[in-house]
């Protein structure tokens, strides 16, 4: 637990900066095939629907396993673990440079998953042991940046490098930066301990009884709901560009770099705000993305207004998984947070998974152009009951306390 001494101590820079490095190559190695669909299919004689199950594979493998590893690691280093995981990542992504089949393939992507998973149980917990709590939003919003980064650079320099160098080089590369991000993990992230110390006399209660764990759970299905949403129709916002919005198909890569940089500049107002206003700022951002999605799909006819409706939805829903992830940490208590940080990873991939699904089935059952209606209906659901549990808490508290 944080001393005073620590929290009296400078705005741990170096540390966190090292902790956004490594969730930003851990991000990229996960999307990497992505954009190397095409050259993958062809080499391995297999469809594009095929390849791209390696990406749900590994989402898949992330879900399940997560919290499992979580609670076998619980006693081991923090530090250890996330220098382990990362070279686990190396080797997965070195496997699958030189997989001379599918299915050897799918194996080096299941390893990934098993390693991505738990490096993301232990960092995104990571950074509230090096920080008071007064300043977790700031902190939160400075590793989150390597998630944005990966898919503002990452993911598109890993394509270009696959299209110049072949997809085995690009994974091989990327096997190489994983292992250096090791390196600097090793000399620059500074350890924690995680661990609660018992009082005399006192029995370490099981998590289960914890009495955070109900917040952590209300939480997590918030996270299914807005993420689940989000990605009902970011994952096709492609053909919707192109079909509904009407935009020609070189368009696209443009107007997806530029959702990427407006969630950029998303995720910094929300490291400005969310110490200061975690509650309003959360539900703000939420009524912006439902906002902002209202207006693609009512004035999808009207390019202009759709670019200006893109921009604002990728600010708003930039800062949102940071605010989230912020929020996490608040809730679960000293003792909880890595049970939480594992529940929270296992939510915000399943909400992935499942919103491209449901997307897929609305897509081919009722048509693209009411994705967005979709998206908006999930996230209010997601902040009706992230405002009523809030209200709950509120209204225990007060009658908790004496008159």
């Amino acid at each position: 637990m944080m001393s005073k001494t620590q929290a009296e101590q400078p705005f741990p820079w170096v540390g966190l900066l090292t902790l956004a490095g490594a969730i930003f190559v851990s991000v990229t190695s996960e999307f990497l095939p992505t954009g190397l669909l095409p050259e993958m299919a062809e080499e391995l004689d297999v469809s594009l629907s095929t390849v791209g199950y390696l990406v749900t594979i590994f989402a898949a493998t992330v879900v399940i396993a997560t919290t499992p590893l979580a609670a076998l690691t619980r006693r081991y280093s923090r530090k250890s673990l996330v220098v382990v995981v990362l070279l686990v990542i190396a080797l997965a992504n070195t496997l699958a440079a030189v997989a001379p089949s599918y299915e050897i393939l799918v194996g080096a992507r299941i390893l990934g998953g098993l390693a991505h998973g738990l490096f993301w149980a232990v960092v995104a917990a990571y950074s509230a042991h090096l920080v008071p709590k007064h300043q977790l939003g700031r902190a939160v919003a400075i590793t989150a940046g390597g998630g944005s980064a990966a898919f503002v650079l990452g993911v598109p320099v890993g394509t270009a490098l696959g299209h110049a160098l072949g997809w085995r080089a690009a994974f091989l590369i990327i096997a190489g930066v994983v292992a250096v991000l090791a390196i600097v993990v090793i000399r620059y992230l500074p350890p924690v301990n995680h661990h609660v110390p018992l009082r005399t006399g006192e029995i370490a209660l099981p998590l289960r009884k914890d009495k955070s764990l109900g917040g952590v759970l209300v939480l997590c299905v918030v996270i299914l709901f807005i993420l689940g949403g989000q990605n009902l129709f970011s994952t096709y916002i492609a053909p919707w560009l192109i079909d509904v919005g009407g935009f020609e198909p070189d368009v696209v890569p443009f107007m997806l770099f530029l959702f990427g940089g407006a969630g950029a500049v998303g995720l910094v107002l929300a490291g400005l705000v969310t110490d200061r206003y975690p509650r309003r700022g959360l539900v703000g951002a939420g009524i912006l993305v439902m906002i902002s999605v209202l207006v693609l799909a009512l004035a999808s006819a009207n390019q202009v207004v759709v670019v200006a409706a893109f921009i604002v939805w990728g600010v708003s829903f930039g800062g949102l998984p940071a605010m989230l992830q912020t929020r996490m940490l608040h809730t679960a208590s000293f003792r909880m947070r890595d049970l939480a940080a594992a529940l929270q990873t296992t939510a915000f991939n399943f909400g992935i998974g499942a919103g491209a699904l449901v997307g897929g089935l609305v897509l081919e059952g009722v048509g693209l152009a009411t994705l967005p209606l979709f998206e908006i209906a999930l996230l209010l659901a997601g902040v009706v009951v992230f405002l009523g549990f809030d209200a709950l808490r509120a209204a225990r508290a007060r009658r908790a306390t004496p008159a």
